[in-house]
């Protein structure tokens, strides 16, 4: 069962970044350089994985999340692997690496979630709002062969 009780919150980025991941997924990051993830090959290895979602927010800023349970057309569509049932929504400064986890120190939040795979949409509103929502899926890759932009 989703945990909404934290929607909407808000998260800064000074890298212009959403990311969505399990810490369970990214444990093998955690020893990697901490922008690890600033190198396109490896984000979009990540993101194909299922591991990983880098939402390029197109600049810098606060953000605010909302988690709903239907996007109506939405910008984003992924799959994403959540072994652990913890899915950290936040800044692209919060990646696990670099020997750390996040913390949300830049905002952000954790989801609660059954563990599995989840289909996830975004979609962009007005004033700098973001929308998520997150479905039980069968998938756990995605075939991106760009970086993606909210």
């Amino acid at each position: 069962m989703m945990n909404m009780a934290n929607s909407p919150f808000q998260f800064t980025t000074d890298t212009a970044t959403l990311c969505l991941f399990d810490t369970q997924a990214l444990k093998h990051r955690l020893n990697d350089e901490p922008d690890w993830w600033s190198i396109e090959a490896d984000e979009l290895g990540e993101l194909n994985a299922g591991n990983a979602a880098f939402l390029n927010l197109g600049a810098d800023g606060t953000y605010e999340v909302v988690i709903t349970d239907h996007i109506e057309q939405p910008t984003v569509h992924l799959f994403l692997k959540v072994p652990s049932g913890n899915i950290f929504i936040g800044a692209g400064e919060e990646a696990t690496g670099g020997e750390l986890e996040p913390d949300c120190v830049w905002g952000g939040s954790f989801l609660s979630v059954q563990p599995g795979l989840y289909e996830c949409l975004a979609s962009r509103g007005e004033n700098n709002r973001i929308y998520l929502s997150f479905k039980k899926g069968s998938e756990g890759s995605n075939s991106f062969t760009s970086l993606i932009r909210l």
